[in-house]
């Protein structure tokens, strides 16, 4: 079923959101900073380590990481800290420093597992949030607050409330891509993973999605529900065209593309499969494609790669200019100095935390 509504802040008379930033500041004192440097015991320490990138990571690259990675990894224990990283992160993040790597449903619902004190969130800030919901007593802190997100700066919370003030009765879904103060205003939250799940769960003839339009489109194709949607965008998805997996092809018909949802229509009609990020990675793991594009952020090709270097990956990505904000230095100092830490209102951290935990809970 297409979109019946489309809406943005221009047809509300709402301001673009100012994202909030806050830096707290913990009793714990900060630590030194370890020695960096390349020594034989730093190459024994992180060999295991190596062997997990070295189809993406040069050998003449490693030197330079490992020192840090090898802090870090040492600092956790010290901390009891645990970094959580998304499939967006690059392969040093990714295979080197984390903890738990997944999708935005696999952090959010890991993150209730967390036995650590602290959580390092590597990802973009509306997943530290994220997490700091569902942990409200652990410390949540993000390397660089500053790792933003396109979507969640599409939408505010008074921008809920007009949606609901002009569609009275009409549930509201919140895709995860959301600030806190968005997350308190609606029913439940949902990832590219279970978002048509989500929305047929509710029973509803009508159903207020946001802010992300291609993946409310994605939904309403697949769903008899009537999508009222919102003029929100990934800055990185949607810089994809169908003219560009075109080309691809004429080069190579054997060529298999797959894509995020959040990818406009004309990409996804060029898709041999469309899914969330976790649902992509599947999909390479069973099929074992020769060659493939997947159509979305750079660094999880690169991941994928790391684990599957017998398949041949077509790049035509773009980067995240959030995700990469958060790097191996910067997580190293929030460790020893315990920063940024992610900080919500109770009161809407509260409300935020029954969206999320309905979202998690969902039976899909």
């Amino acid at each position: 079923m297409p979109i019946t509504t489309l809406l943005g802040p221009d047809d509300l008379g709402t301001a673009p959101l100012q994202r909030r930033r806050s830096r707290g500041a913990l009793a714990d004192r900060p630590l030194s900073t370890p020695p960096l440097a390349w020594t034989p015991e730093v190459e024994r320490a992180t060999a295991h380590l190596y062997e997990r990138v070295r189809t993406v990571i040069p050998p003449v690259e490693w030197p330079t990481m490992a020192p840090t990675i090898h802090a870090i990894n040492e600092l956790k224990r010290e901390r009891n800290a645990v970094i959580l990283a998304h499939n967006y992160q690059a392969p040093e993040i990714f295979h080197c420093v984390a903890d738990v790597v997944g999708d935005s449903l696999q952090l959010a619902r890991d993150a209730t597992k967390v036995k650590a004190d602290i959580i390092v969130q590597c990802g973009v800030h509306f997943m530290a949030e994220t997490s700091k919901i569902l942990n409200p007593e652990k410390t949540v802190l993000i390397p660089d607050s500053r790792a933003g997100c396109s979507l969640a700066e599409a939408i505010t919370a008074e921008d809920v409330r007009l949606l609901r003030d002009r569609f009275p009765g009409v549930p509201v879904v919140a895709y995860v891509n959301t600030s806190a103060d968005v997350k308190a205003e609606v029913d439940i939250c949902c990832t590219s993973s279970n978002a048509i799940a989500v929305v047929e769960s509710l029973n509803a003839e009508r159903v207020i999605f946001l802010p992300d339009q291609y993946l409310a489109r994605y939904v309403a194709a697949h769903s008899k529900v009537q999508i009222i949607a919102w003029k929100g965008a990934c800055e990185v998805h949607e810089r994809f065209t169908g003219d560009e997996l075109r080309s691809y092809r004429a080069i190579d018909p054997a060529v298999q593309i797959i894509a995020h949802p959040e990818c406009p229509p004309d990409v996804i009609a060029e898709a041999d499969f469309t899914g969330s990020t976790a649902h992509m990675i599947d999909w390479v793991r069973t099929r074992r494609p020769k060659r493939i594009i997947m159509v979305t952020e750079c660094s999880m090709a690169d991941n994928v790669k790391a684990e599957l270097p017998d398949v041949e990956f077509v790049r035509p990505c773009n980067l995240c200019p959030h995700m990469k904000r958060i790097t191996l230095p910067k997580i190293l100092d929030s460790l020893i100095n315990l920063t940024e830490e992610v900080t919500i209102d109770p009161a809407i951290a509260a409300r935020a935390r029954q969206s999320v935990e309905w979202m998690i809970h969902l039976k899909s």
